[in-house]
């Protein structure tokens, strides 16, 4: 999302000099999102951009991996041989974490690529009972799918409750409820010891720590994803402490004519005052015409604008739509508008009466008012913010 979104930007920002996108995947570029869901469950065959890539004139180069770089020479090494630039956009994205112990055993997947989702469809396909690890986002999603497709399914979670690395401990827990009401079991505080694969004809088993065996026709792990920047080890690109490139307010790393976007890289947030890691779509799309402009230069030799979106996601789970807006780590106020137990409501977070983030369960209107007014950073009134039946924008302290 976030390569080919920066060389439609380019083109549409009016850069006129050859654009080479350059991605290890075999295949036509493609967006994510459905592959948890409609590609998963074969309603799709694939997601390919609707981009004439040809018509732009960007040069696709499809299964050629990058494998280095050397900024002072401005050259990009690739299984293909070496490859000048005069700009460069890292734009590698994520890869997920791997279960220790766990590589190479039959029936083990992940779900991140286009093949991991059609390794995946035949398993949905057949029934088989599934253990999902990892109770996070693409879990979520992913178990989803399996019981709309009629597996029996077990989610395994280390922590306490699903998403415990999203979101607070009194704000997750009302979603523990949904994976019954859909027909799924969820172990928390269950940790795998081993996977065990299955004879011929038969089931495998994954083996938690406290003894306990879990039939398994397949395992999906999904317990997280690192920034895919390995390949960058001796380039002399500043990395953060989580492996991502650490670019600056306008997306640019710490070698010369070198931007990073999307899920491999952090940026400073003026509005929460941190450095930002998103591993979201929209993110992906947002800060790639930052990039361009950088890239093409603004008319007058003006700088561009300083690149600090209110980060957004959805998650599409047990029949529920989630939309998550904003940064909530450092609000000092959480407000709820409706009843957890309800099938709509929403958390709004606020830091010193303005509102930073906000988690909407089923209240999309309440998302779309609630973006705005983080970015607009309008004091609220709490007493109004809190009633679920007045609309968001109406509870600003103007109107109180």
């Amino acid at each position: 999302m976030a390569g080919v979104q920066t060389a439609v930007a380019l083109r549409e920002q009016g850069f006129t000099g050859p654009v080479t996108l350059i991605g290890a995947e075999p295949h036509q570029p493609y967006d994510r999102p459905p592959l948890s869901k409609a590609v998963l469950l074969g309603t799709a065959e694939g997601s390919a951009f609707d981009v004439d890539f040809e018509a732009l004139g960007i040069t696709l180069r499809l299964g050629c991996e990058a494998l280095g770089v050397r900024p002072a020479e401005h050259v990009l090494d690739t299984s293909e041989g070496p490859v000048p630039y005069d700009v460069l956009v890292l734009a590698t994205g994520a890869e997920p974490v791997r279960l220790p112990g766990a590589e190479g055993v039959p029936g083990v997947h992940l779900l991140r690529t286009l093949d991991d989702a059609e390794r995946l469809r035949p398993v949905l396909a057949r029934q088989h009972d599934v253990v999902v690890v990892g109770a996070g986002w693409i879990g979520a999603e992913f178990a989803t799918a399996a019981r709309e497709a009629g597996c029996a399914v077990t989610v395994v979670e280390a922590a306490d409750r699903p998403l415990a690395d999203a979101l607070p401990a009194e704000v997750a827990a009302p979603m523990t409820a949904w994976y019954a009401d859909a027909g799924a079991e969820l172990r928390t505080r269950a940790r795998v010891e081993r996977v065990e694969s299955g004879g011929p004809g038969e089931s495998g088993r994954v083996v938690l720590d406290d003894g306990t065996r879990l039939a398994a026709g397949a395992v999906v792990v999904g317990i997280g994803a690192r920034p895919a920047t390995g390949w960058l080890a001796g380039s002399g690109i500043a990395l953060g402490a989580h492996g991502e490139v650490l670019a600056d307010d306008l997306l640019r790393t710490s070698a010369p004519d070198v931007h990073a976007v999307g899920d491999c890289a952090s940026f400073p947030s003026a509005r929460y005052g941190e450095r930002l890691l998103v591993h979201h779509w929209d993110n992906a799309l947002q800060g790639p015409r930052t990039v361009a402009a950088d890239i093409v230069g603004a008319p007058g030799g003006e700088t561009p604008a300083a690149y600090d979106p209110v980060p957004y996601f959805w998650s599409e789970q047990f029949g529920r739509f989630v939309q998550y807006a904003g940064h909530h780590t450092a609000a000092d106020t959480t407000l709820w508008r409706g009843e957890p137990a309800s099938p709509a409501w929403t958390v709004c977070w606020l830091r010193e009466g303005r509102l930073v983030a906000l988690l909407a369960v089923g209240r999309p209107r309440d998302l779309a008012q609630g973006r705005r007014l983080i970015q607009a950073g309008t004091p609220m009134d709490p007493d109004l913010l809190a009633d679920p039946a007045k609309p968001l924008k109406a509870a600003t302290a103007a109107t109180a």
